[in-house]
């Protein structure tokens, strides 16, 4: 694809950095939004996402980085080279709900209605971060002869070079557009705090796990599973323990 956007002189901006500054930015703002819409402090809410963008940055590289160890111990000034990809996704999502939690706590603001109006923002971000995964080469996947395969061709991407692939970064972009779009529409018809924030657990849990397995890009892997399809199977338990107990005190408080 086209890793470097543009060039001015010697300095490059890379298409990656510019799509995760979208994402986190179209995230911050749709869940602004809904902060809003709920009746909570929005300007709280953005200083709790400066804290949350660091901690998830630092937290998808450093999972990037445990997992390609050998790699970067070889070269450990290529840790800092954020611009050629290379954030786990999973990640960055759990440093930034382990920040979320402090500063909430901190401030004594519960955390479940913050996670369901961010739950709407989330799967946004993720998709403009896999925008930027497809124009950096990143997270490829397996080769195929669909008709649909992408090749990529430019020597700085990170992928095979002119053989057709399954384009997996827009398969992932496609599904975060697709959960950010149902949990959007259907945004009034969670009436139990947290619901939708387990909702798009699950959701992306599910997907994610999937479309692990059109995946071709060197990751970690737990006996035949990959290290996201563990995580993506911890957090749809999480959620799925939490909405049975939700059902379960609801049924008890109407008895």
């Amino acid at each position: 694809m086209h890793p470097v956007l543009l060039q001015i002189g010697s300095v490059k901006i890379y298409s990656y950095g510019v799509f995760v500054a979208a994402g986190f930015l179209a995230a911050l703002w749709v869940a602004g939004l809904e902060i809003a819409r709920r009746g909570m402090d929005r300007e709280k809410f953005y200083d709790m996402g400066f804290w949350v963008v660091l901690s998830a940055i630092a937290g998808a590289r450093l999972f990037h980085v445990l997992v390609y160890w050998r790699q970067y111990a070889a070269s450990p000034s290529e840790i800092l080279k954020l611009w050629n990809g290379g954030l786990v996704f999973y990640g960055g999502f759990l440093a930034a709900m382990a920040a979320c939690v402090v500063f909430l706590r901190r401030n004594r603001i519960p955390f479940l209605p913050v996670a369901d109006a961010s739950s709407i923002g989330i799967p946004l971000g993720l998709a403009f971060g896999r925008l930027g995964c497809t124009s950096a080469g990143c997270c490829f996947g397996k080769p195929t002869t669909l008709p649909w395969a992408i090749t990529f061709t430019d020597p700085a991407s990170l992928a095979p070079l002119h053989v057709p692939l399954h384009p997996t970064q827009l398969y992932e972009a496609a599904a975060g557009f697709a959960i950010f779009g149902f949990l959007y529409a259907t945004r009034d018809r969670f009436r139990t705090t947290g619901m939708r924030f387990w909702t798009m657990l699950i959701l992306y849990g599910v997907a994610r796990s999937f479309l692990e397995i059109f995946r071709d890009d060197p990751r970690g892997f737990l006996g035949p599973f990959s290290e996201s399809q563990v995580v993506s199977a911890v957090l749809i338990t999480y959620a799925i323990v939490s909405i049975l107990r939700a059902r379960a005190k609801s049924s008890t408080s109407t008895r």
